[in-house]
């Protein structure tokens, strides 16, 4: 856990972030669309142990104002800086 002016910070997992999301905005962010933004900032991300070669649907990026709502997200969490 992260820690910040003596508070103890909330780990944050994708489902927070997609909580977060949702209680700011009102909408729902998949979990691809925070993986994308993630690598848009330059986070590390770690080997999905269940991801493939080959995707079963199309791809559709990430829908600008979910890009903005996910980079807001991952300010609050202290991942990105302001």
């Amino acid at each position: 856990m992260e820690v910040e002016t003596g508070e103890v910070k909330e780990h944050p997992t994708y489902k927070r972030i997609q909580e977060y999301v949702q209680e700011k905005y009102g909408f729902k962010v998949h979990t691809a669309y925070i993986a994308e933004v993630k690598r848009m900032v330059g986070l590390d991300m770690h080997k999905a142990p269940n991801a493939v070669e080959q995707r079963k649907h199309e791809y559709h990026p990430c829908p600008p104002e979910k890009v903005e709502a996910i980079k807001d997200a991952l300010r609050h969490f202290g991942l990105i800086a302001e």
